[in-house]
């Protein structure tokens, strides 16, 4: 009976046959030790000498890391594996002999890990990862389906940047400039027009060169708009969502979230409604904390936003920003001109933002005022102007980034372990 390593709970006493990989072995006199994987999971299989052909003690003995095999033998509980169950090996079939696996047991560092990343994958810790990765991403459909809204996936080829800045990787399509899109969220504000409320996911680039914990070049971003909305009932739409995230991964992977060393105590005071603080309360309290480089009017570095998230143990938003440091999309406070209806969501444990949405700008004139002011001339924005000449209406959204979630959720040291192959382009072009 062939099953997959997650399934052997439904075969305790069986004989089954698992097709698999040898991430580890370890052996003592007339007894072998072979930690398998299967993609599914993990599971310790066990090779006693006497109770087995001496032909398959001889495989036993000679399989290398990473060698691939089938593997044959009895379902029995054992509650000190970490799966709850290992096998007794009754008879193994090696597929391919695997020779001089650059990644053994030992440390290796960041970079060296990174350039091996298709390999890399194979990890306990890397394939913990990626499952809460994935727990994220089922999630995120299920909470937005769940509250009525409609998937619709925004170009990746743009003719224009969303944010107004020069960082984009150009390139021609056919005899025209175009760029990889930063966000989808223009379109998205399109779609929102027809269908009331409506996410998106898919990849984002930006062409700046960073090399820290918290940035990348390639990332993929859940971008949500919803028409007849302010920005209030964004920001609760917004700290549901990322309790919903972390509850999620909390029921579903909490052998992922051992496997890699999570306090789940941290993860388990997520709950919404989240604390708000403004952007000139911010700046008074960063004034105090001893922070003399920042000034009212500038944007927060990486250090700043630290700064504040360490006086909670939960996501806080910063509201309400000077106009001139975001985007000319965002919606003016009808109290003060000078600061936008917006908010930065800001991680615990110095994970920085992870979320920045805001109230868009729905009248006419006034979106025809910021298209002089930041020179919008270029026909590829003129379609954004006529969602405020046909029908336009009060509407909001926001842009949550899934790897620096996923960092914070899982406590990384290194964001570039959240997504599948973030540097193998680098194998191509070093």
């Amino acid at each position: 009976m062939n099953v997959r390593i997650s399934e052997v709970k439904d075969h305790l006493g069986d004989e089954v046959t698992i097709g698999a990989w040898l991430a580890n072995k370890r052996s003592s006199g007339k007894i072998a030790f072979l930690e398998l994987r299967d993609g599914t999971g993990f599971i310790q299989a066990v090779v006693l000498k006497n109770e087995i052909s001496e032909e398959n003690w001889e495989k036993a003995k000679e399989l290398t890391q990473e060698s691939s095999l089938y593997v044959t033998g009895s379902v029995r509980e054992d509650k000190r594996a970490p799966s709850g169950f290992e096998l007794t090996v009754t008879d193994l079939e090696i597929i391919q002999m695997a020779h001089d696996y650059p990644i053994t047991p030992k440390e290796h560092g960041v970079e060296f890990l990174m350039d091996h990343r298709h390999l890399w994958l194979r990890s306990s810790r890397q394939h913990a990862i990626l499952r809460i990765r994935n727990e994220v991403i089922k999630a995120t459909y299920d909470f937005f389906n769940d509250h009525g809204f409609i998937k619709v996936d925004p170009p990746i080829l743009t003719g224009s940047s969303a944010e107004g800045t020069t960082d984009l990787f150009h390139t021609k399509y056919f005899d025209r400039d175009a760029y990889l899109s930063q966000s989808g969220q223009l379109y998205m504000e399109a779609a929102a027009m027809a269908f009331g409320k409506v996410f998106s996911f898919g990849p984002a680039f930006r062409a700046e060169k960073s090399k820290t914990r918290r940035h990348l070049i390639e990332f993929w971003m859940i971008e949500p708009e919803m028409a007849f909305c302010d920005h209030e009932e964004s920001l609760k739409v917004q700290e549901n969502y990322v309790a919903y995230l972390v509850q999620r991964v909390l029921n579903n992977c909490q052998s992922e979230l051992k496997a890699i060393g999570r306090d789940t105590t941290r993860l388990e005071k997520i709950k919404a409604p989240f604390p708000r603080i403004s952007y000139d309360e911010a700046i008074d309290f960063l004034k105090k904390e001893g922070f003399n480089d920042i000034e009212w009017g500038d944007d927060f570095g990486s250090p700043h936003e630290t700064a504040i998230a360490e006086h909670f143990d939960v996501p806080v938003f910063v509201t309400k920003y000077p106009t001139k440091v975001k985007a000319f999309y965002m919606k003016p406070d009808p109290e003060r001109d000078d600061v936008v209806l917006c908010a930065d969501l800001l991680a615990p444990e110095g994970y920085g933002e992870i979320i920045g949405g805001s109230q868009r700008i729905d009248d006419l004139e006034l979106m025809k005022k910021r298209y002089e002011a930041f020179h919008l001339t270029d026909p590829a924005y003129q379609w954004y102007l006529e969602l405020r000449q046909y029908g336009t209406v009060p509407h909001s959204g926001f842009g949550l980034g899934i790897e620096r979630a996923i960092a914070w959720i899982c406590g990384l040291d290194h964001i570039r372990e959240t997504i599948p192959f973030p540097r193998l382009l680098n194998r191509i072009y070093p």
